[in-house]
Parts: structure tokens; sequence; C-alpha cells
């Protein structure tokens, strides 16, 4: 596994107001590209974070750089989720909620994911697919719940589950709820049309 990037070595780790800065820069830089795409202003990013341009520079040194932050965050985000999900008693309600997150996740990147491969040679080469085998992982052990449970067809895969997440998320993006959007179609996936399944809640 890779150095902790919030480290300013592998065996000295950043001090407390380093990494306050470190996290308010992350969080400011994840709400920008939530509202204006990956292209976000870094000038904004900072102000947003409290912070001058060079202590955003000190710590990303590139725009590369912070967007595979944010991106990696939100990554571990979702793989803590899918942690906590594995414990619902209802492992059918535990995978689509967790492929909710998958979603909200995909609609707040913005062209997150699009910038990343396009500036991939100036950051990490094995970014990608670290990121994809985190997100593949975490959802293939709670669909393995949900198939002992009976409750998804067995020729279901974590990646057709992906897939059909993501293809929603991209139909919608363009749209001002897309958010809202996003959940009501991966219900309507996921539960199918028909009225008397739509109302047994949400099934895989």
């Amino acid at each position: 596994m890779p150095p902790d990037s919030r480290t300013t070595s592998p065996t000295r780790p950043m001090r407390a107001d380093a990494r306050r800065n470190y996290d308010r820069i992350l969080a400011a830089a994840a709400e920008a590209i939530a509202e204006h795409g990956a292209e976000a202003s870094l000038e904004e990013i900072a102000r947003r974070a409290g912070v001058g341009s060079a202590t955003l520079h000190r710590h990303f040194p590139s725009r590369q750089l912070l967007l595979e932050a944010v991106f990696r965050d939100k990554v571990e985000a979702l793989c803590a989720i899918a942690a906590d999900l594995a414990a619902d008693p209802d492992p059918g309600r535990a995978l689509a909620t967790w492929l909710g997150a998958v979603a909200r996740h995909a609609v707040s990147n913005r062209g997150l994911a699009a910038s990343l491969m396009r500036g991939a040679h100036d950051g990490d080469p094995a970014f990608g697919g670290t990121c994809h085998t985190m997100i593949t992982n975490a959802g293939a052990g709670l669909l393995a719940r949900a198939r002992h449970a009976n409750v998804v067809r067995t020729d279901v895969s974590i990646t057709d589950l992906l897939k059909l997440v993501n293809a929603i998320c991209l139909a919608i993006e363009q749209e001002p709820d897309s958010a809202a959007q996003a959940d009501r179609l991966l219900t309507l996936a996921l539960t199918g049309v028909h009225p008397t399944e739509a109302t047994t809640g949400r099934e895989v």
C-alpha cells in the first residue's frame, strides 16, 4: 500500500495545524468539484478552505494530485460505508443502500474521473486501478451476502451493478436534481417497474 499522502514522509506525520489545513483543502475541493466540476478554480478552493494559494500548493503541488486525493477520499468513504453495512441484518437492503451511496459519489464527481484519466501521467500511474479494486472488493462482499440470502440473482456480478450505477449517473449528470434522479432511477432498476414488486421495497 502506498504511503499516506497526508504525511510529510513515510515516517514523519504532519503537524496538527498542517493536517487541519490538508483536511480543509480536501473538503473545500470536494465541494467545489460537486458544484463546478473538476476544473474548479484552485484559488476558489483555497479561499473556501481559508488558506493561501501557497499552502494549497505545498500540500498539492499539482491539480492532478489534488483531484486524486479528493477521489481517494471518496473511495475510502464508500469502503467504510460498505464495512458498516456488512452488519445490516437485511443483506438486500444493505447492497441497495451502498449502491445508492456509489451513485451519489458518482454524481458529485462532475467530470472528476475523466479529468483524472486525462492527467494520469502527472500522478500515480496505478491510482485508477487501485481505486477500482477497492470499490469492487467493497461491493463484492455485500453482493455475496445478498446472494447467500437469496435476494439477488446468481448471475449478477458486482461489475454489472457498478456499470448500471455508472450508466444511470451518466444519463442524468447534466440535470439540476441529478442526485434525486439517480436515486429514483436506481430504485427503479433494482425493484423493477411492476407495481407489485415496486411496493416491496428496494430489493436487488
